[in-house]
């Protein structure tokens, strides 16, 4: 339920508002829930590593895998290289990635159209459009035998410029919203959602996206999901896609990495490329180069 007093005015059955936070239950229709399935049926998602050669853990830190398998599609983040975050940290951030399916192209349509009609142009920066989705996968993975809870987020802001959306598959998550925590005080809760099988939600705003942070406190097992992709070490119970806007001049290719950055995440864009032909043109791109003299033949 979401948390007392901040209730929005209910725009229909399963709508909310509440100023630059949008909710929609039913956003989702059959036909396209069954076409993403499919998408997702595909995937081969890559388990990454928090730190690199090149970008090693802080002092007294070891290298740890993140909690869940993930895909990116318009640009990858690789964890190793840091999340974009404006204004420094844009270079070497976000690495063209493949485009997105016709039914998530159709949707990410509609959700702009939405978002559009529904915030306050202020909210939303000239240029904004969902160019970039990171397809989180919720569920437990498997360690000596048993399976171990994975569907959970900590505390966190999504620092790409305007409006973010998020589409829900499988089993109901609790988002909140929670106020900045202090030194020996847990930050108060502002407002939680459930996040309901095929339902969208959608945040912006100075309130939500810089005085807020969000987490997924926790993801329900009562539905009984199991869904795709199939993978050895993990089941997932919940699928979430969030959209945002990152800036074309911030968004660059395999082959224009630095040579740092390039060689650090040349792993996991060689397994990307088995299954994607998006990055196998990426690595041959960045051969090419190297072939030829470029900058990619400037390996360390």
């Amino acid at each position: 339920m979401p948390a007392p007093g901040r209730r929005g005015p209910v725009l229909a059955a399963g709508r909310r508002d509440d100023a630059g936070h949008l909710y929609q239950r039913d956003f989702l229709g059959p036909r396209d829930r069954e076409l993403v399935l499919a998408w997702l049926s595909g995937l081969e998602p890559l388990w990454e590593e928090r730190f690199s050669e090149h970008f090693p853990p802080p002092p007294g830190q070891a290298q740890r895998r993140l909690l869940r398998p993930v895909w990116w599609l318009g640009n990858w983040q690789f964890a190793c290289l840091g999340y974009y975050r404006p204004p420094r940290g844009t270079r070497d951030r976000c690495v063209r990635a493949e485009p997105f399916p016709d039914v998530l192209a159709r949707l990410v349509a509609r959700i702009e159209r939405l978002v559009h009609a529904r915030f306050a142009p202020r909210d939303v920066p000239a240029g904004w459009r969902l160019n970039t989705c990171l397809v989180n996968l919720y569920g437990n993975r498997l360690e000596d035998g048993c399976e171990v809870d994975a569907a959970r987020v900590g505390e966190h802001r999504d620092f790409e410029p305007g409006p973010v959306a998020s589409l829900s598959i499988g089993e109901r998550a609790l988002l909140q919203f929670v106020t900045p925590s202090r030194a020996g005080e847990r930050g108060r809760v502002a407002l939680e959602q459930w996040l309901d099988d095929g339902s969208l939600q959608v945040f912006g705003g100075e309130r939500f996206k810089d005085r807020l942070f969000h987490r997924v406190q926790r993801v329900d097992r009562r539905g009984g999901f199991d869904l795709p992709p199939a993978m050895a070490d993990f089941r997932t119970r919940r699928v979430n896609f969030t959209f945002r806007w990152v800036p074309d001049r911030h968004v660059v290719r395999f082959r224009d990495l630095g040579p740092e950055a390039r060689a650090d995440v040349r792993g996991y864009v060689e397994r990307l490329a088995r299954t994607s032909p998006h990055f196998r043109q990426e690595l041959e791109a960045e051969r090419r180069r190297g072939a030829d003299g470029g900058p990619a033949s400037q390996r360390p």
